[in-house]
Order: structure tokens, then C-alpha cells, then sequence
């Protein structure tokens, strides 16, 4: 297929690597032309490190970026396309924006596909002239490591919007788990929900940082546990999120105190260089000593 990405971030260009790897033929948008030159280097930066660690050959890297191109004007990034996954941040308005140029550009049977974690994919829909192609693809952090791609199906999502988006995801070589539009999905729910006590376990001095997430780690073989994961989702998304499911679901999703500390004073985690880790060229190196106390 043509596949269009628009948003160049984390998110953005690793969801439009995993698609070039996966044959397709990739424009990455963003909203100018160093962003998207940003996006790219990213793809070439990951392709780099996959070479080196033997995931990923030579030739495979030269074929993927051979596949992916770069346009930051948006109506020329979809006018091909058969289908478009936005990757820009949660902003319900700036996803309608979005969702609505993109209708106005791209080929009436383009699948409109949005990464959003938590948001209404049926909301989002209601902007549309032609709601019924729309459905929610929430990839997860980063998208060319991470296996499972939540397929987020809408109340005016058509059969023929979900096949396109199953089989999508299942040519990305991706575990695809099909989920109804409701507050937070499947996996966004569940994950806030342990990061949010995680966060109230330090609070109330329970145990460390580190070694709350050796607990879900060691115990509950999660590949990372859930402040370093609330690291790397970003402080001011995890609250977003969490503002968002308690509107929606209730008090049990109130944000912790530390958690709007945190984020009042820019601590957002890996992308700003500290959240409840100390981070120095995308590594965590300690723990934030604001955390600790």
C-alpha cells in the first residue's frame, strides 16, 4: 500500500519504519520541512542501531529507507494514499484538524487510521464526511521494538476499514488485538491504572522507584516497569490521559500530587531529560531526587 504518517515524532517515525520494512511505500509529514527531516534521521538512527545488534541486515536497511520519503506539505502526503495514520500528539481538536485536511486531500477509499492511546476514535470519526473509514491504530512506544498494535474499532468504523487495519497490522509481522471504542481502550486503561499506584507507592514511601519496578519486572516479567514506562510515555501525556479516564470513568483515575508536581516544573521524563529517572543520551542513569524524597 501507500502508506501516509502524519506526525514525525517518536511515534510518527517508527510507525512509518515498521511500514517501509514492511513493503509499503512511506511519506512522513509533519508540519515543516526540519521536522520532518528530524523524523527521518530517526528512522535512519534506529535502521543504524537494528544493523548493529544484527536485528536488521544491510540490505534491509537500505530497501526500507529507499521506501520512505518525506513531504511537509500535507495535501501532497496523502493524495496517494490508501491509507493514513496520524501520530500527532492527544489533542482531540488537533486530531479533528487533522482528520478533517486529510479527508479534504486524500482518495475517498483512504483508510484514516489515528494512534491515539486513549481518545474517542468515535469522536474523532464524527468530523468526517465519511466517518465509516476511520479506526483507531494505537501503536505502541517505540513501534519498530514493541509487537502489539491495538486496533481501536468505532461506532461508525466499517468491516471493510477493520479488515484493511487487521490485515495492516498483521503485514507489519504485529500481534493485531481487535478492541471497542471506550475510555482508554484496553491497554492504555490498564496501564495508567498501575502506573498511577505505582506513583502513589512512592508517594506514601512504600518502596523506591527502582525498586518498584524490579517488582513488576522480576515478578511479573514486564519488560519495564511502570515509572520507567510513565518515563518514557512522557509525565505531561501519562496526566493527559489521566485527566481524561477519570472524566470518563471516575475518581479512580485521579492524578497523583507528584505526578502534577512533576510535570508543573517540566520533569515530562526521557524527553526533557528527567521524570522519576535522571536520563543522558536515552538511558536512564539514577533516579530523580525529587522521587526519592
Amino acid at each position: 500500500m501507500n502508506v501516509t504518517v502524519i506526525g514525525a515524532g517518536s511515534m510518527g517515525h517508527g510507525i512509518a519504519q515498521v511500514s517501509a520494512m514492511a513493503g509499503h511505500d512511506v511519506v512522513l509529514n509533519d508540519v515543516d520541512e526540519e521536522r520532518v527531516a528530524a523524523g527521518l534521521d530517526g528512522i535512519e538512527s534506529n535502521l543504524d542501531g537494528g544493523v548493529e545488534r544484527g536485528k536488521v541486515t544491510e540490505s534491509e536497511r537500505e530497501e526500507t529507507l529507499e521506501r520512505v520519503f518525506g513531504d511537509a506539505d500535507l495535501a501532497s502526503a496523502v493524495e496517494a494514499a490508501d491509507l493514513v495514520v496520524e501520530a500527532v500528539p492527544e489533542d482531540m481538536d488537533l486530531k479533528k484538524n487533522v482528520f478533517g485536511d486529510v479527508e479534504a486531500a486524500a482518495p475517498a477509499d483512504a483508510v484514516l487510521g489515528s494512534n491515539t492511546s486513549s481518545l474517542s476514535v468515535t469522536e474523532l470519526a464524527s468530523c468526517l464526511d465519511s466517518p465509516e473509514r476511520a479506526v483507531g491504530l494505537h501503536f505502541f512506544n517505540p513501534p519498530h521494538i514493541m509487537d502489539l498494535v491495538e486496533i481501536v474499532v468505532a461506532e461508525q468504523t466499517s468491516s471493510a476499514s477493520e479488515s484493511t487495519a487487521v490485515d495492516y497490522v498483521e503485514g507489519l509481522d504485529k500481534e493485531a488485538v481487535v478492541v471497542r471504542d471506550s475510555a482508554g481502550f484496553a491497554s492504555s486503561r490498564l496501564g495508567v491504572a498501575l502506573g498511577l499506584e505505582a506513583i502513589r507507592m512512592v508517594e506514601s514511601g512504600v518502596a523506591s522507584v527502582e525498586d518498584i519496578d524490579t517488582a513488576m519486572e522480576e515478578g511479573y516479567s514486564h519488560p519495564m516497569g511502570p515509572l520507567k514506562l510513565t518515563d518514557l510515555v512522557g509525565l505531561d501525556v501519562r496526566l493527559d490521559i489521566a485527566e481524561y479516564l477519570r472524566e470518563e470513568l471516575g475518581e479512580r483515575f485521579r492524578p497523583p500530587q507528584t505526578l502534577k508536581r512533576k510535570v508543573r516544573a517540566g520533569k515530562l521524563g526521557k524527553k526533557s531529560g528527567e521524570g522519576f529517572y535522571v536520563w543522558e543520551d536515552g538511558e536512564a542513569v539514577g533516579v530523580s531526587g525529587d522521587a526519592e524524597d
